[in-house]
């Protein structure tokens, strides 16, 4: 593996108490642990239709696995943008009172997931890419 240079887009710095750069997966451990790309695979997974799991190149490939759930999660992203702009329009009408607002929250919260998820798997997929995350005292 490479080691990033500070300051590069590839080099995340202060490194989590848990392990990991901050924005890395709860659920994988840090890069080098044992059996953090296995994880990593399970987490991809996750995010990823169910039909995703039958296939065997995605599990012997994370770099392609990641880049696919980083297109997966990018629509989802941008179908949370497009249902929040709509939301109001499309079920103003229709909802009982409040209940448009208590969508909108929950399209705020899931838009916030996926980003979350979003920085995951790029962190994921600069590390498959050979860079190495380096603590900053």
């Amino acid at each position: 593996m490479r080691t990033a240079a500070p300051g590069s887009p590839g080099a995340h710095t202060a490194a989590r108490a848990k392990g990991g750069p901050p924005g890395w997966p709860d659920r994988v451990p840090p890069p080098g642990a044992r059996g953090w790309e296995q994880a990593a695979v399970s987490w991809l997974l996750d995010l990823c239709p169910p039909e995703y799991r039958g296939h065997a190149v995605l599990r012997r490939h994370p770099v392609a696995l990641a880049w696919l759930a980083d297109q997966h999660v990018a629509a989802q992203v941008e179908a949370m943008r497009q249902a929040y702009r709509c939301a109001r329009i499309d079920l103003g009408e229709a909802l009982p009172a409040g209940t448009t607002q208590a969508l909108l929250v929950c399209l705020e919260h899931e838009g916030l997931r996926l980003r979350a998820a979003q920085r995951g798997i790029a962190l994921i997929r600069e590390v498959l890419d050979g860079n190495v995350f380096i603590e900053r005292l």
